[in-house]
């Protein structure tokens, strides 16, 4: 009886903890949908720019996995963001599929694979000499295709890209709305699935080996395979923002595989609270937004102004703008207490 007793009382917890996650993730969409549609509604001739920070915002919770739930240090992000971005307007601008779910398809293939090739050589190291190879190969990746400019056009960037109407009905239009819109499911598909995969037995095993690696492998548990395997959905991620960038601007630049983009991630990850994904949004929203304000205003001294406020965030709330949300949410729920 004490037995059956204990079995029903863990079953009644785990379905409590389940719910208690299907719950998070669904407030999570309807924030996202909601934040989306006012953004469409109130700033409709801003929606490229919008779009632009989805992609940026794949680019983070690509990052957040592998450095916030597995603690890989990396500063070369960006290069699995651009071999999406480069796949798709290859497939594109040299083969004629201009099918905008084939191109977003075989830029997260192509981010996928660059993050198994990425983990083979970043895993090697540990600490600051992962971050060393990381930059290595970002550079690597950016110079590989200023060279090859018959196929990515180089310095002039990859021009010709021309994604086709999607269903055949929906066209591309000026404003961006078609971009917003498909950027904004894409965003809510894969914010799902990642609070999927960091729940599963997987994400746990992942933030156990950020814990202690040594006592993971001691258990028999496969530390190396694990940690490609993450970084391969992480470049599929990084390759589908990528991609989404490439439809959605019609061009892809080197500034795509710069290092400049790997660090920005960074900061907009550190800016928003690591390990959380949600920060990564907010993170990426803010940074970008408070970027495109400043630089308005004052064109010469915005970086400066910006630095200001990620030391200030960095000093102050070291955990990040969501971690500031809980603590104020956290204290607003005892004093109603």
């Amino acid at each position: 009886m004490t037995t059956d007793a204990t079995v029903k009382a863990r079953n009644a917890a785990s379905l409590g903890r389940v719910r208690r996650s299907a719950a998070v993730d669904a407030t999570a969409v309807v924030i996202i949908l909601a934040a989306a549609a006012l953004l469409y509604v109130l700033f409709p001739g801003s929606l490229a720019l919008f779009t632009r920070m989805v992609a940026i915002m794949m680019l983070a919770l690509s990052l957040d996995l592998v450095t916030g739930f597995a603690g890989i240090a990396t500063l070369g992000h960006a290069a699995l963001f651009g071999a999406g971005a480069y796949a798709a307007g290859i497939l594109a601008s040299k083969f004629g599929f201009t099918d905008p779910f084939a191109m977003l398809g075989v830029g997260a293939v192509a981010g996928a694979l660059a993050g198994i090739v990425s983990s083979v050589v970043i895993l090697r190291g540990r600490g600051l000499g992962q971050l060393v190879l990381s930059i290595a190969i970002v550079q690597l990746a950016h110079e590989a295709a200023n060279k090859l400019s018959a196929w990515t056009g180089g310095s002039d960037g990859l021009s010709g890209i021309a994604p086709a109407p999607i269903f055949g009905l929906y066209r591309f239009d000026l404003w961006g709305r078609t971009a917003f819109i498909l950027a904004v499911a894409l965003l809510v598909v894969v914010f799902v699935l990642l609070r999927v995969i960091i729940r599963s037995p997987f994400g746990m095993l992942c933030r156990g080996i950020k814990q202690d690696p040594v006592r993971v492998r001691a258990m028999g548990a496969p530390v190396y395979g694990t940690l490609v395997k993450l970084y391969a959905i992480a470049g599929a991620v990084a390759g589908l923002g990528g991609a989404l960038s490439a439809v959605a601007t019609k061009v892809v630049g080197l500034d795509s595989l710069s290092f400049t983009l790997s660090a920005e991630a960074l900061v907009m990850l550190v800016l928003g609270g690591v390990g959380k994904l949600f920060g990564a949004l907010i993170g990426t929203f803010v940074f970008i937004w408070f970027e495109h304000l400043v630089a308005a205003i004052n064109p010469f001294h915005w970086l400066t102004i910006v630095g200001v406020m990620l030391i200030v965030v960095v000093l102050f709330e070291p955990r990040g703008l969501t971690g500031a949300a809980e603590a104020l949410w956290t204290r607003a729920r005892g004093g109603r207490r």
